[in-house]
């Protein structure tokens, strides 16, 4: 069956010296493997638009649950704002990877409209950190692992949030407070917002640089302790940063 996808290229393989075989994240399909041949070779009209962190419109002999074949493939962006930037590229390379893990334990539309946007978001140069945020609260729901945006973890109290900490799994009140460190009040507004916001309605972000710092930890830690997410690019992305 001839159809059409939307989809961005997430990682390539060799197929032969002149073939490969990509793996698109499309709305429709989820993750579907596409085999692209002679798409290797410097005179094929697929070549670049085959190339990984493609987004692109796919003409695709469409084989669900087998290797569908690629007949054509249209770039939609070519995003080349990241692709000059080696800090740019390490947070899609990471996005990308995070995506990849998170369709393993839940996928659905959702999940393709924010991580499509995202990209797009810093391809158009809104601040990469505070995206990656965004993106990475809202999968945490996906996972099922989301922390409550209401009420502190340990009592349940609506009044007096002072702090978070991803050792106790959320917010903390002034009751519940041992020897966590209190932040300021922006940290905890901007994270009901991070989870609220609609990323494709972002057109400017103002996020004070401490507070970005201490959310961007934060979500770390409750990374690390709560999905078993390890990715070779966060690490890598920690090191140039």
């Amino acid at each position: 069956m001839l159809s059409e996808v939307e989809g961005f290229i997430l990682s390539e393989t060799s197929y032969g010296e002149t073939s490969k075989i990509i793996n698109v994240f499309t709305k429709e399909y989820g993750v579907i493997g596409i085999m692209c041949k002679g798409a290797k070779s410097l005179k094929s009209k697929n070549r670049v638009a085959t190339l990984r962190f493609t987004y692109a419109k796919f003409n695709i002999f469409l084989k669900q649950g087998k290797l569908s074949n690629l007949v054509s493939a249209d770039i939609i962006n070519p995003l080349k704002n990241i692709r000059s930037d080696i800090t740019l590229i390490s947070y899609i390379s990471y996005l990308t990877e995070l995506t990849e893990q998170v369709i393993k334990q839940s996928n659905n539309n959702l999940m393709y409209d924010y991580f499509i946007e995202a990209i797009l978001k810093i391809e158009n140069g809104l601040d990469p950190l505070v995206i990656t945020n965004i993106l990475e609260i809202k999968y945490l729901e996906q996972l099922g692992v989301m922390f409550n945006l209401d009420e502190c973890v340990l009592c349940g109290s609506k009044q007096g949030i002072v702090t978070i900490d991803a050792d106790k799994g959320g917010y903390i009140c002034l009751n519940c407070l041992t020897n966590e460190v209190i932040v300021d009040k922006k940290v905890i507004k901007m994270l009901r917002m991070y989870y609220y916001v609609n990323i494709k309605s972002i057109t400017a972000i103002k996020v004070d640089d401490n507070v970005k710092i201490i959310i961007n930890k934060f979500l770390d830690m409750y990374y690390d302790r709560y999905t078993g997410l390890y990715l070779n690019s966060k690490n890598f992305l920690k090191s140039i940063l």
